[in-house]
């Protein structure tokens, strides 16, 4: 009894083993294909850029003070000319009020030069009278021409001590202008750098204390370009991107300018490529990080193929009629190709692309039609080394 059932068993194993050889040698290779479709590609150069105000304008003081009052905040719509801070100006107006008065004092010195003038140039008209009439000595009238000559400087150097104070005055007037800090454009106020009763300092350095985007419906990316990608970028091309605030809703824009000045960080080279964007809905804000696709080349109603059926070749020649072009007497032209599957047996064929997604290539010119099965994986290759790895079943003995 114990004979007869090993027997059974042995051929049980012996029949298994067979099927699986005969079925292996029957099925031959599996191959993955996908069909060759003909629609529109879009070759894309991608980046990441920052979205800011076009034009953007930082606010500061020419005087030095302590903040009195505020009249913006964050976000704050202002118009130009309108009032932002006020600076105490109580020292200002005191430097005004000096000025001033020393102008008064200049005037009323140039007054008193004029009368110098009017009673020197009597006394000298009259000492050349009585001089001619031998009365007074010529020292005499010496002393009093230059008594006269004297008044007239005198005249001058008041004159010029009154522009001096009005200059002065000026100056102090500006200042005390100064102490307002107006709107130099229309616009929203992005950033507030200061608070009442904070001193700011121009000693050395202008501070800021707004910053002031001038049009918020219309915003700009300013985007890092590698330098292998920056050749392809040209002005005008359309561009798509998103930010993380709305990650389902895609923007548009173009490119505006391609900067020339390259910037290194790390050995690493990119260029700035400015994209205009149209912000009317303000959804878009200061800072916001964008992921940028630019538009490079755009092909319409062209014939595609897999990026994987371009990498594919056959793991096996002389097999399952399996022929490529050097089994026929020919050498293998140099550049892409693809495998087409025709009556279960891959056909090598020739091709020439074009631009590509990523995803999908542009055939320009090739034996290739829409339709057609594309070889774009050898699954049975898989599928033999997964049987080997399993090894052939055991039996206890």
């Amino acid at each position: 009894m114990k004979k007869i059932i090993i027997a059974v068993v042995l051929i049980i194993a012996v029949g298994i083993g067979l099927f699986f050889v005969f079925k292996s040698n029957k099925n031959g290779p599996n191959y993955i294909t996908e069909k060759t479709t003909r629609g529109d590609i879009k070759s894309i150069v991608s980046a990441t850029g920052t979205v800011n105000a076009v034009t953007t304008v930082q606010v500061g003081t020419q005087v030095s003070g302590t903040i009195k009052q505020l009249f913006a905040d964050f976000n704050s719509p202002v118009k130009k000319g309108q009032l932002l801070v006020q600076i105490d100006p109580s020292i200002f107006e005191a430097q005004v009020g000096q000025a001033r008065a020393n102008l008064m004092s200049a005037k009323a010195g140039l007054e008193k030069s004029q009368v110098t003038l009017r009673d020197t140039s009597t006394t000298y008209e009259r000492n050349k009278t009585l001089f001619a009439k031998n009365f007074i000595a010529k020292s005499d009238l010496d002393t009093a021409q230059t008594n006269y000559l004297s008044a007239a400087a005198q005249i001058k150097i008041a004159e010029a001590q009154i522009q001096q104070a009005q200059a002065a005055l000026d100056s102090s007037s500006i200042n005390l202008k100064y102490s307002r800090i107006l709107s130099p454009v229309n616009g929203i106020v992005i950033s507030r750098n200061v608070d009442i009763g904070q001193t700011v300092a121009a000693s050395f350095q202008t501070p800021t204390l707004f910053t002031i985007a001038q049009d918020l419906t219309k915003m700009q990316i300013d985007t890092s370009v590698d330098e292998a990608d920056i050749g392809k970028i040209n002005v005008g091309q359309n561009v798509s991107f998103t930010v993380d605030a709305y990650p389902e809703l895609t923007f548009h824009g173009k490119v505006f300018v391609v900067r020339n000045a390259p910037i290194t960080i790390s050995n690493v080279v990119t260029y700035d490529a400015v994209i205009a964007v149209d912000n009317t809905s303000l959804k878009l804000k200061p800072g916001m990080t964008a992921n940028v696709a630019i538009e490079t080349a755009t092909a319409s109603g062209a014939i595609r193929v897999p990026n994987a059926a371009l990498r594919f070749k056959p793991a096996t020649t002389g097999k399952a009629g399996i022929n490529k072009p050097e089994q026929k007497g020919t050498k293998t032209a140099k550049g892409p190709s693809v495998w087409i599957l025709e009556n279960k047996k891959p056909k090598y064929t020739q091709i020439t692309t074009g631009i590509s997604d990523g995803n999908y290539t542009e055939v320009t010119s090739g034996n290739i039609s829409e339709g057609q099965q594309i070889i774009i994986e050898d699954a049975s290759g898989s599928k033999k080394k997964t049987e080997q790895a399993s090894g052939a079943p055991r039996f206890i003995r």
